[in-house]
């Protein structure tokens, strides 16, 4: 399960100020901290308006990359933002995102293309993001289908099935588990990934929520998500949850986890 760190995202207040102040200090720790958690990728959102997003962005990028050493995830709807910070990332990024939105792909693709990127496929167009597994499975074909014209294949690519809050439709996720199993039967070789906090959006006790949509996800082939890498009971899950699957040979990753004190065994009994 590979980690997508969220948290250097300018829709948060506290990177929103960083951003505006220039507050280097604060976005390198916030990104080191993620490494150190595991993370695989940094999302990485200017969130800021579309004049000042590629100064934003550039700035974020040369204020993290000094310090870290894994690859960035290039968030961002302003095609220009993309296009700028492109040229400046040490390592081959992730972009989020792609969508069955033709003047998107007319727009993005051809940059993942030309930089050997991966990106994230959101099963959605430009009408709204459909109720049911079956027509997000027929926009991802449609977008795997420009992507491999493209050149791009399909093991660069991480299809987001979508998961819409349980707060105004019960049945969110499961759909979402739908869409995972017909994606993975249909195109094995692409990837799984998901925004996972959109799916408790407007609940009470988040954290319950989200734990237990991974765990399941999981089953379903999920294999990278955005998420809160400093969360040490989500790392938990997804440590256990890879045992429990059967993806981790001789347990060693969950025993190791535990013996360098990732859980919290507080008040249980020997």
């Amino acid at each position: 399960m590979q980690i997508i760190g969220e948290k250097i995202n300018g829709t948060r207040k506290r990177v929103a100020q960083a951003i505006a102040e220039r507050d280097a200090d604060f976005i390198k720790s916030l990104a080191l901290r993620q490494v150190e958690a595991g993370s695989a990728w940094l999302d990485v959102n200017a969130g800021t308006p579309p004049d000042r997003e590629p100064d934003d962005l550039v700035w974020l990028i040369e204020t993290i990359q000094p310090v870290i050493d894994i690859p960035l995830c290039l968030d961002s709807a302003n095609l220009k933002a993309l296009q700028t910070a492109v040229e400046v990332v040490d390592k081959t990024p992730l972009i989020n995102s792609i969508s069955g939105e033709p003047e998107r792909l007319k727009g993005v693709l051809p940059l993942i293309a030309k930089h050997d990127c991966q990106v994230i496929a959101l099963a959605m167009d430009e009408k709204k993001i459909p109720e049911t597994s079956e027509r997000r499975l027929e926009i991802i074909g449609r977008v795997l289908a420009e992507t491999r014209a493209a050149g791009v294949p399909d093991e660069h690519v991480y299809c987001d099935p979508l998961a819409l809050t349980l707060a105004t439709n019960a049945d969110s996720a499961v759909v979402a588990f739908q869409t995972m199993h017909a994606i993975k039967k249909h195109f094995p070789a692409v990837h799984l990934t998901i925004g996972l906090s959109n799916i408790s959006f407007g609940l009470p006790a988040r954290k319950y929520v989200n734990r237990t949509f991974l765990t399941l996800a999981m089953q379903a082939g999920l294999d990278s998500a955005i998420l809160d890498p400093l969360d040490r009971d989500m790392q938990a899950a997804i440590l256990a949850t890879e045992l429990v699957l059967g993806r981790d040979e001789h347990c060693l990753n969950y025993v190791r986890a535990s013996r360098a004190g990732a859980f919290d065994e507080k008040g249980q009994k020997a």
